[in-house]
Order: structure tokens, then C-alpha cells, then sequence
């Protein structure tokens, strides 16, 4: 039976509570349809009883029109309650998932335009530097220029706090003097071999760096290499013999330049494991790079100077009879990419492994042969390009058996 609480008042009649019903087949609960099928209701206190179903009210005289305002009411029980709650949190999941997807693929196509970039560096700075070898055989004076514009980028790099300028002490520096030295040979021995020989042979030689880095990580490091790496390194030299003995443009200092720039460059890898820099939190891989960029101006300024004079003026260049717009557009074109793709590799190695690094570089070695092959129409005989891709192929080989391990002896 439903019941009704008034507050009687005064000026209020009290309502007549609503008899119940005699069949045994009326329901408490306020049944619409049933409703709408009966007949209608005696009065209005029927009709008000009928429509409010377990609830009390209270009648408030406060103002002329009364109104009925809800004091208490019994919650239902929401048997789907659980499974609301579970869609809740499957879906808070699912939005989850999809935006660790989203950023995967995002941090993947990152990396993958990364790459590009590396590349096509790469392939710009190669030929725009043999380009102006060709008419301008000073490699001092252009390794210089090289380093003068990295100088320029890193210090406005720094000037407009696009990267965070470090704080580097003099004992830091002495560390990574001697790592901004073999960095400077090496890439002067790099721009010697190119101003003697094709792109691509001199590319070819610096192929065999891992046999370089073998030996001298087991003369310094103590690091015994093992049998698959020893294995690996046949092919490398190998390839690289081959190619050399069928090169069209061979000849001793191109050769000899770029052997001298695969010891140098290794010494420095060797060197930044052996000497021991203190590492900071600004000191970074490109915070590394930038120094030694700058440190690699002032030192090769003065012996470019010393050893070759002030040949890069416009007055020498006329009286050389070069056109000195174009040979200046392409030695700044020379100088960005190569501060640009060492800088674009350091941040590639921030995000890989070094394996995965070396099988990039192994590749950009690749497209680097291929495409100065295609641009400077290269001859290469077959035999010379089986002994470049035997050499490649060693150099992939020992990059993926690098990550194997030699077990420790038991004592």
C-alpha cells in the first residue's frame, strides 16, 4: 500500500489517502501502461497518489501557489552499474593504446626521415666538395672553410639557445683536445683522398675503417675480437684489394690519404673510450660534436694559413680564371651539408644502437658510391664492382656479428 506524508497547514484541506485496490494483481510500482488501460482517476488526489510513487512529500504555504517539492526518495539499483564501469575502463585503455601507437609511429617516421637526411647530406656534400676540388686542390684551405661554417651554426645555435650552451671546464677541454685533433686529420685525409681520386674509390677504402677499429681497439682497449669479427674483416679487405687493383683512377695519394683518414677517424672512437671525459648533464653527443667543431677551426686556421696561404680571396680566385660566385655558392653548400650530416648522425645515435648505426652508415656508403658513380659518370669496370660490393658486404657482416659476445672462460 502507498502512503502520502503531508505537513498540515492552516489554510491547507488534508487529502484523502487512496484506498487500495481489492485486486491482488495491482502493483505498487507505477505501471504507465497499466495507467493509460484503466479508467480515470476519481480526483486529483487519486491521480497525485497514483503518479508518485515512493516518495514523501511536504506542502509549503510559503507563497500563495504551493508547490510540491521531493524530501526523500529510495534508490534503484542499477544492475548494469559494473558493466558501465568496465566500459569505462575499457575504453580508457583503448584511448591508451591508441596514443602509444600514435607516438610510435610518430618516433618511427621520425627516425626514418632522420635517416633521409643523413643520406641525402651525405650525397649533397660529396659532390658539391668534389666539385670544388676539382678546380680548387687546396684541401686545407676547404677542410678550413668547413669547419669555419660548422663554427658559425653551432655558435647560433648557442646564441639563440636552440640547443642548451654547456659549461665546459679546462680539464673537459684538455680531454677532448685530443679528440678534436684526430678529428681534423680525418676529415682533411678525407678531402685529400677525394681531391685525387673518384668519390666513389675513395668511399671504397674508407670501407675497411672496421679492420681499422679491430686492431687498434685490441692494441689500447685490450677488446680481443671474436672469431665471427676476425671472419668478417676477410671479405672487407678483400673487396677492398679488388677494387683498387681495377680503379681507373687510382693512384698512391688518394689511396694513402684515405687509409691515413680510416686511422685517424678510428683513433678518435678509440679515444673517446679511453680517455675518460666527465660527463655531464650538458654534455651530450651533439654538445660533444659542437666543441670539437670548434676547437677543429683554431686548429686548422693557422696551418692552412701556414701551409697553403690566403688562396680563397676573390682577386686570387679571378686571377685563377674561376668563377668565383659559383666556387663560392658551392663550398658553402659543401661546408652546411657537412656540418649537417655529422650533426643529423649524432642524432641518430642518440635514438639507435650502435650496431643499428653502423648498418646505416654501411648503407649510406651505398647510395653515397652509387649516386656519385651516376653523377660523375664514374667508368666502373665489373670487376671493379664486385670488389666494392664483396667490401660492402663484409662491412654489413661485421656489423651484425658485432653483437655477438664471446663467452668468458671459466676459471
Amino acid at each position: 500500500m502507498q502512503s502520502a506524508t503531508f505537513t498540515l497547514t492552516p489554510s491547507l484541506r488534508l487529502p484523502k489517502p487512496r484506498r487500495p485496490s481489492a485486486s491482488p494483481a495491482v502493483n505498487s510500482r507505477f505501471d504507465p501502461i497499466r495507467v493509460s488501460a484503466s479508467s480515470k482517476p476519481h480526483n486529483f488526489n487519486d491521480a497525485l497518489s497514483a503518479s508518485l510513487p515512493r516518495r514523501s512529500w511536504t506542502l509549503s504555504s510559503s507563497s500563495s501557489d504551493f508547490k510540491l517539492r521531493p524530501w526523500t526518495s529510495v534508490p534503484l539499483v542499477d544492475s548494469d552499474a559494473g558493466t558501465k564501469r568496465f566500459e569505462v575502463r575499457a575504453t580508457a585503455e583503448t584511448a591508451e593504446e591508441s596514443t602509444e601507437s600514435g607516438s610510435s609511429l610518430f618516433k618511427t617516421l621520425e627516425l626514418g626521415a632522420l635517416f633521409g637526411l643523413w643520406f641525402l647530406f651525405n650525397i649533397w656534400f660529396n659532390i658539391y666538395n668534389k666539385q670544388v676540388l676539382k678546380v680548387f686542390p687546396y684541401p686545407v684551405t676547404v677542410t678550413g672553410i668547413q669547419f669555419a661554417v660548422g663554427t658559425v651554426l653551432v655558435l647560433l645555435m648557442w646564441g639563440l639557445n636552440l640547443y642548451k650552451k654547456p659549461r665546459v671546464s679546462g680539464a673537459q677541454l684538455a680531454a677532448i683536445l685530443p679528440l678534436a685533433i684526430v678529428h681534423t686529420l680525418g676529415n682533411l685525409f678525407t678531402n685529400m683522398s677525394l681531391g685525387k681520386v673518384a668519390v666513389s674509390f675513395t668511399h671504397t677504402i674508407k670501407a675497411s675503417e672496421p679492420f681499422f677499429s679491430v686492431i687498434l681497439s685490441a692494441m689500447f682497449l685490450g677488446e680481443i675480437p671474436t672469431p665471427w669479427v676476425v671472419a668478417s674483416l676477410i671479405p672487407i679487405v678483400g673487396g677492398v684489394g679488388l677494387a683498387s687493383i681495377t680503379e681507373v683512377s687510382f693512384n698512391w695519394a688518394g689511396f694513402w690519404s684515405a687509409m691515413a683518414s680510416n686511422l685517424t677517424n678510428q683513433s678518435r672512437n678509440v679515444l673517446s673510450k679511453k680517455v675518460m671525459v666527465k660527463k655531464e648533464a650538458n654534455m651530450d653527443n651533439i654538445t660533444l660534436f659542437s666543441i670539437i667543431t670548434v676547437m677543429s677551426f683554431f686548429l686548422l686556421t693557422p696551418v692552412g694559413i701556414f701551409m697553403e696561404g690566403v688562396k680563397f680571396t676573390p682577386a686570387v680566385l679571378q686571377s685563377a680564371g674561376l668563377n668565383v660566385k659559383q666556387l663560392y655558392i658551392r663550398s658553402f653548400i659543401a661546408a652546411l651539408c657537412f656540418h649537417a650530416y655529422q650533426q643529423v648522425s649524432y642524432m641518430i645515435l642518440q635514438r639507435v644502437s650502435p650496431v643499428t648505426h653502423s648498418v646505416g652508415n654501411c648503407v649510406k656508403r651505398v647510395v653515397v658510391i652509387v649516386s656519385s658513380v651516376l653523377f660523375f659518370r664514374t667508368p666502373v669496370s665489373p670487376i671493379n664492382a664486385l670488389g666494392t660490393g664483396v667490401a660492402l658486404a663484409g662491412v654489413f657482416l661485421y656489423s651484425r656479428v658485432k653483437r655477438i659476445k664471446s663467452k668468458p672462460k671459466s676459471a
